[in-house]
């Protein structure tokens, strides 16, 4: 018995016609081209209407001032003696770099960011979150509470607060001393670690709800399952949380760090940089050099290299945080 292939019929599958799909077709699957109207250009830009006066506005107060501070770093503009400002090009920069107390400065920013930052609030907002994350609810609300009740003080009176805590007749003494147990004036002899003590107090809690969150998405089965491999609380951590959350960490360590470049009042409330430039960060620096010394092209000069600094950590975290192919 032979099989035959039936005649197409006209019209039908396979024949070219405007039904087929073959050249020339104009069936459901190929859409006609909409004709293009006059106005469909200024349809396109009507849209940017409403977004219009939002615009102009961050122009203008936003990438205005920055413009303007670029302008002044590669100027000798003083707020007293002097009549006009002139360009000097890089010589602020240059200054800069041989300047001891700028250098100081930069690593005293870096010891109070690791300090603070990087292994303060990081790894105690981690600690914090995953012992809410096993406490009652009761012990979850005050902790949490007393956690967010300093991070929600305003910067200058945290640092008030820990000036009187750290003061040679603060709190800290006082209780020292109750305990029998050698005082000292803080303040005075370890300025740096006083500071980065007062803003891991201030700035845990971010941390700590960045990491509640994070751990909150993690499933039990994982957990569960790794516990059921005989995996300890420590190798959980290590081969399964971390990993999990490894975005969560990326992201707290760059935002916690570019404000911790940032603080400003703190350390000025409770020690103006001092003593002998042994907690002057780069924000304080900065400060001096343009309104106490009046150097306003040499302040915004470091003003810039902290911005350069800042945007460094940026980039070395978000190379962390990029996905593994």
């Amino acid at each position: 018995m032979s099989l035959t292939k039936a005649p197409t019929a006209p019209g039908g599958p396979g024949a070219d016609g405007p039904d087929s799909g073959g050249p020339g077709a104009t069936g459901p699957d190929v859409p006609a081209e909409r004709p293009r109207r006059p106005y469909d250009g200024v349809r396109r830009y009507a849209r940017w209407l409403p977004v219009a006066p939002g615009t102009v506005l961050l122009l203008l107060f936003l990438i205005g001032p920055i413009g303007y501070c670029f302008y002044l770093a590669f100027t000798d503009l003083q707020l007293t003696g002097q009549a006009s400002a002139s360009f000097v090009g890089f010589d602020n920069f240059t200054r800069a770099f041989g300047d001891e107390d700028f250098v100081n400065s930069v690593v005293l920013t870096l010891v109070f960011t690791l300090i603070s930052s990087i292994l303060g609030q990081n790894t105690l907002g981690l600690a914090l979150a995953g012992l809410m994350q096993r406490a009652s609810r009761t012990v979850r609300t005050i902790t949490g509470a007393i956690v967010i009740c300093a991070w929600v003080v305003p910067e200058i009176v945290a640092g008030f607060l820990l000036y009187t805590f750290f003061h040679r007749r603060g709190t800290l003494n006082e209780v020292l001393d109750f305990l029998h147990l050698p005082t000292q004036n803080w303040l005075f002899t370890l300025p740096i670690l006083a500071v980065s003590f007062a803003n891991i107090w201030r700035g845990t809690a971010f941390s700590m709800l960045v990491y509640s969150a994070a751990l909150s998405e993690i499933p039990d089965e994982v957990t569960e399952s790794a516990q059921i491999d005989g995996a300890n609380g420590w190798q959980r951590l290590v081969h399964v949380t971390l990993p999990m959350i490894r975005r969560s960490i990326g992201t707290n360590l760059m935002l916690n760090t570019l404000q911790t470049l940032s603080v400003f009042g703190l350390i000025w409330a409770m020690t103006r940089g001092g003593p002998g430039g042994r907690s002057e960060t780069l924000p304080v620096f900065m400060y001096d050099q343009a309104f106490n010394k009046a150097l306003i092209g040499y302040g915004t000069a470091v003003a810039l290299l902290l911005l350069v600094v800042g945007g460094l950590f940026s980039v070395v975290y978000l190379r962390l945080m990029r996905e593994e192919v």
